[in-house]
């Protein structure tokens, strides 16, 4: 089961307390993009074995949406942030490198 915390509230909250909000960091095109950005906004998701970074809701809990990075693979997570957050924290991009040298960087 994957056990991810809010870290609004500070709970450890497990999978069915939460939400999936799909892939995190996505750039988002609206009115004036052109058809092909607006189609792969709207359709198109990485769908990664390895480390994936993604949105959820605590839904059972505060409510907030958050971001979590983890592996698709082995379900490990490297930890959990603000939805508000532009890029990963540099403690979890740590935390990623040491564990998933592969891991070309977050993009």
């Amino acid at each position: 089961m994957l056990i991810l915390e809010c870290p609004y509230c500070g709970v450890k909250a497990e999978e069915t307390e939460l939400s999936p909000g799909g892939e995190a960091h996505l750039k988002r095109f609206g009115p004036g993009s052109s058809d092909a950005d607006f189609e792969a906004y709207m359709f198109a998701r990485k769908n990664p074995k390895g480390v994936h970074f993604e949105r959820w809701r605590h839904a059972y809990g505060c409510g907030k949406w958050f971001l979590a990075a983890r592996c698709t693979a082995t379900l490990e997570v490297f930890g959990t942030y603000p939805a508000q957050s532009s890029e990963p924290p540099a403690d979890i991009v740590a935390k990623i490198k040491a564990k998933r040298p592969e891991w070309k960087g977050f993009s």
